[in-house]
């Protein structure tokens, strides 16, 4: 009988241990192939967290621009929506790591940020909007 309720403890200390805990407030980097299979898939918000200048000069497709060094950031943000995924860029992807975690100290539940940034999405020869 020992024997038997040490056996059941060790299973039942292994699957609560073993399993992968996964929160909400992990940001998911994604490659450019990934992140075009993602828009084509998802309901998402894709956001593009460079200056103006820099989105003019091309930017992916159905993105909306929010300016990560803009004074208004922190109110901008709150126009997206929570409860939906973000979808985050910038130009190389050292802003984009920054913002995610701004989003999810802010409540936003599920962030992706595209590795490498738009530089790399121009790279792979995926498609750009030119103002």
């Amino acid at each position: 009988m020992k024997l038997a309720v040490t056996v059941l403890s060790i299973m039942v200390s292994i699957a609560t241990f073993s399993c992968k805990n996964e929160s909400p407030e992990e940001v998911k980097l994604v490659t450019p192939e990934e992140m075009q299979t993602i828009i084509d898939l998802e309901d998402i918000q894709v956001v593009d967290i460079r200056t103006k200048e820099e989105h003019a000069e091309g930017y992916i497709e159905s993105s909306q621009n929010i300016d990560f060094n803009s004074p208004t950031f922190e109110d901008d943000i709150t126009k997206l929506d929570k409860s939906k995924p973000v979808l985050l860029y910038c130009n190389s992807g050292k802003r984009s790591a920054k913002c995610s975690k701004k989003l999810i100290e802010a409540g936003f539940e599920k962030v992706y940020e595209l590795e490498g940034g738009i530089t790399k999405w121009k790279f792979k020869g995926l498609d750009v909007i030119v103002n």
